[in-house]
């Protein structure tokens, strides 16, 4: 039997981790590379804002890639957006 599960509002899922590091790539970044550039002693500091909500690291990332952070983490911005 096969089963199958909802999936979340596609105007609410927040873009997976890889295609995150992928668009990175693309616009001539990576994660660590961004660090150093921002001025973190740790490369991997940004890594946070992927898995939790971070708002510094996660405008670092998004400004990155010339979007608003609620483009790429909608479920993390949804609240803010209606009220």
């Amino acid at each position: 039997m096969t089963k199958y599960h909802a999936q979340k509002s596609s105007a609410f899922q927040d873009w997976h981790r890889a295609d995150i590091v992928a668009a990175l790539r693309k616009a001539g970044w990576s994660l660590r590379r961004l660090a150093r550039h921002h001025g973190y002693a740790s490369p991997t500091t940004l890594t946070h804002a992927l898995d939790r909500p971070w708002p510094k690291g996660e405008r670092l990332i998004a400004e990155a890639l010339n979007m608003n952070p609620a483009e790429l983490w909608p479920s993390r911005y949804s609240d803010k957006r209606n009220t």
